[in-house]
């Protein structure tokens, strides 16, 4: 990766409806957004998050402070150095994918508006880039959401700004689209060194993807950091007060109520899922328990060998049987 430099920054940035106390919703924000990196923006609904997107983007005035941008001092408008992504409707419901996309090269073009071959270099790009080329001559109205989202995104690339903020891109997406949108995010920040802000409430993609986590917080400020620290030092518990999910452990908190001590063993994925289902079952995970359970292969498959104090050995043939099988004898 290049060198890191500054895409975009504030200096003691202020926003919010007024200058009254109860309307400011940050206050002297000094912030940096980078070249190569993917910034999630997180925080409790409400906070301000599409606030200071828009600021940023230049569509709302702060109430105070600078938002500074390298071609700021050379004249260079505000569009040719930052793109947005929002989750407002688009009215045109009858243009096609490829239309949308052409609209990312509207500040760059002449009187005549007409698309040089360089603009539709830039538009075949970002279509590439997202894997979109069989929507391409699709009317939008026929799209669903996540393929929406994609051909958002496409539009920002075509427009080829250094800065890309985006709010809320995955709302209203299924999990494998989610995952798609924070990826292909990740991958356009590292490949094409650009500067990307995400405004998103999917904390557990944001912590497995983001180089960087803005927290808005209760005293009007934002916490920085990168996820593993911010995890580790607590901070997200006390921006979100998660109740019964284990940052630490990226799962939840199950009461172990059947009083029930099991040792496992065994290693990698089917270890944490037979655990997982243990624990959500009630049972608790212990060292020192009587009842065992080891993690087999026999003729390529997986098998589950349960011992217990009641009975010498038994093998179970998937997770719904061991679970049976420990109801019924443990």
């Amino acid at each position: 990766m290049s060198e890191s430099i500054s895409y975009l920054k504030t200096e003691n940035l202020s926003l919010g409806y007024s200058n009254e106390a109860k309307n400011v919703l940050f206050k002297e924000l000094n912030l940096s957004l980078n070249n190569g990196q993917l910034v999630c923006f997180m925080g409790r609904n409400g906070i301000g998050k599409s606030t200071l997107i828009r600021t940023l983007a230049g569509i709302q005035n702060p109430l105070s402070g600078e938002i500074i941008f390298p071609a700021k001092e050379k004249g260079i408008e505000i569009e040719k150095w930052i793109s947005l992504v929002l989750t407002d409707k688009i009215v045109a419901s009858t243009m096609t994918v490829y239309e949308l996309v052409s609209f990312g090269r509207y500040p760059f073009l002449g009187w005549n508006l007409v698309l040089s071959s360089n603009d539709k270099k830039s538009i075949e790009e970002a279509i590439h880039a997202t894997q979109i080329e069989g929507l391409r001559n699709k009317r939008i109205n026929e799209l669903s959401d996540g393929q929406m989202q994609l051909a958002m995104i496409a539009r920002a690339l075509a427009q080829d700004t250094p800065v890309i903020l985006l709010d809320e891109p995955t709302a209203h997406l299924d999990l494998n689209n989610r995952v798609e949108i924070m990826r292909l995010l990740r991958k356009v920040a590292r490949t094409m060194n650009k500067a990307i802000l995400v405004a998103t409430h999917e904390l557990d993609l944001a912590l497995q993807t983001a180089d960087l986590l803005w927290l808005a917080t209760n005293s009007k400020t934002i916490e920085v950091g990168i996820p593993e620290d911010l995890v580790l030092n607590g901070t997200l518990d006390e921006v979100f007060v998660l109740k019964g999910f284990d940052l630490k452990t990226g799962k939840v908190n199950h009461e172990p109520h059947r009083n029930t001590l099991v040792k496992l063993i065994g290693s990698d994925y089917e270890f944490l899922w037979t655990k997982n289902a243990l624990e959500r079952e009630g049972y608790s995970i212990a060292e020192n328990a009587e009842m065992i359970i080891e993690l087999i292969h026999t003729e390529k498959k997986l098998g589950w060998l349960v011992t217990t104090p009641t009975f010498s050995k038994r093998i179970a043939s998937s997770v719904a049987e061991l679970l049976n099988l420990l109801k019924s004898k443990g």
